[in-house]
């Protein structure tokens, strides 16, 4: 039922030479590699359906908006949501939240309330609090970590307050690969009152996402990582959120009527998307999206998960191998650091083998932090990953060890 090798032949770009060596391309969280179908149907817009969305009273513009509209019905289906009210298209995960931290502090905050975040978030879900901190006086409240990189879910639930409006927190982190239990944070956010925001980046291409299970309040994610197009994401807001959520940016579509005295805005999720959106994107997405449940979510799940285990056991043969997080419950992420090799060192040199990993904090500064180092080497593993591939990087940083 999951044919690799017929998977791998969906995506060209796997049958590239770098530097004379087959290429093994280990650096799906930073962005995946796009099957032929998401590409032909990207350019297939562009040569025969090419017009602006929305208001067009021509048979483009019709054509466009409809495939534009059904794209986030595809995205609604896809992630079960409830309405295709609730999906608000992005340019990816770090705009989402941007938006969601300024609309969210401006309307729902006061100096002095507070966001909860975790020791391992991404600089997106940090960074975007943090302007709101200083132009608002909000407070960040920061979820610990054990040394296993799990989450302290008991002092995490200390740390609501009276002033606790918001817990923004990573479904899985990209660093460790820890798949944080989201719906038991999720349930108790909710007993104190509080919604709560998961950033899917990491989540939403390698397991099944279902936003109403999760009663989740946002839900945020990118296309490029679920092997789509880049610079189109999502926005997902339970309705009775977003409605009272105002406008981030001003501009066309996201406006009923317009005058100098006055201006009345969109309904959702329009009141959201300002200016002429990324369709031929949410097309690719939408196309995207359709590949891999066609694959089957739990059966990705279940080839990475075996993957994963696969790749940890050949690593740590290796002498000097230290590999970062040994959570119970973890994604296809493997990062780590070999005796005193620097992460640059090794990965430029794995490059040099065709090899291409992620060198580097991996926008995790307060993470590397917590682990007393600078940067590690990074091997992230999606849909088209093969064993052979990891016997390929097992040799490959072996042979570097082997240099130092």
């Amino acid at each position: 039922m999951y044919d690799i090798n017929q998977i791998r032949a969906d995506f060209p770009i796997l049958d590239r030479t770098v530097y004379g060596k087959p290429l093994v391309y280990l650096d799906n969280g930073a962005t995946t590699q796009k099957p032929r179908c998401v590409v032909e149907a990207i350019t297939n817009e562009y040569y025969n359906t090419n017009a602006n969305v929305h208001r067009g009273v021509h048979f483009l513009s019709q054509q466009a908006t409809e495939l534009h509209e059904a794209s986030r019905e595809t995205v609604r289906r896809f992630i079960n949501a409830r309405s295709t009210n609730e999906i608000v298209f992005t340019r990816g995960t770090t705009e989402s939240i941007n938006l969601l931290a300024a609309t969210f502090a401006q309307s729902q905050m006061e100096e002095g309330d507070e966001v909860i975040v975790s020791v391992m978030e991404h600089h997106s879900n940090i960074v975007p609090w943090q302007l709101q901190a200083m132009q608002r006086g909000i407070v960040l409240r920061v979820i610990p970590m054990t040394d296993e990189g799990e989450l302290c879910l008991d002092e995490y639930e200390k740390l609501f307050s009276p002033r606790t409006k918001l817990v923004s927190i990573a479904h899985v982190s990209n660093v460790l690969g820890t798949i944080n239990p989201v719906a038991d944070m999720i349930r108790t956010a909710h007993a104190h009152g509080v919604p709560v925001l998961v950033d899917g980046a990491q989540s939403i291409p390698h397991m099944a996402v279902d936003v109403q299970a999760l009663d989740a309040d946002f839900y945020v994610f990118s296309g490029h990582k679920v092997y789509g197009p880049t610079g189109v994401g999502v926005l997902y807001g339970k309705e009775r959120w977003l409605d009272k959520l105002p406008p981030y940016q001003g501009g066309g579509e996201m406006i009923q009527h317009v005058s100098f005295e006055k201006t009345t805005f969109n309904e959702l999720p329009f009141k959201f998307e300002a200016g002429t959106p990324d369709y031929i994107g949410t097309t690719g997405l939408a196309k995207a999206l359709d590949y891999v449940a066609a694959l089957g979510m739990d059966h990705i799940a279940a080839y990475e998960h075996e993957l994963t285990q696969y790749a940890l056991r050949r690593l740590k043969e290796i002498p000097g191998m230290h590999v970062f997080g040994e959570a119970s419950v973890r994604g296809g992420v493997v990062s780590f650091l070999v005796g005193d090799i620097h992460h640059f060192d090794m990965g430029t040199l794995l490059d040099r083998l065709g090899i291409a990993v992620r060198t580097g904090h991996h926008c995790a500064q307060p993470l590397m932090t917590r682990l007393g180092i600078e940067g590690t080497v990074r091997a992230s593993f999606g849909l088209y990953n093969t064993k052979e591939e990891v016997d390929v990087l097992a040799a490959g940083i072996e042979r570097v060890r082997k240099m130092f």
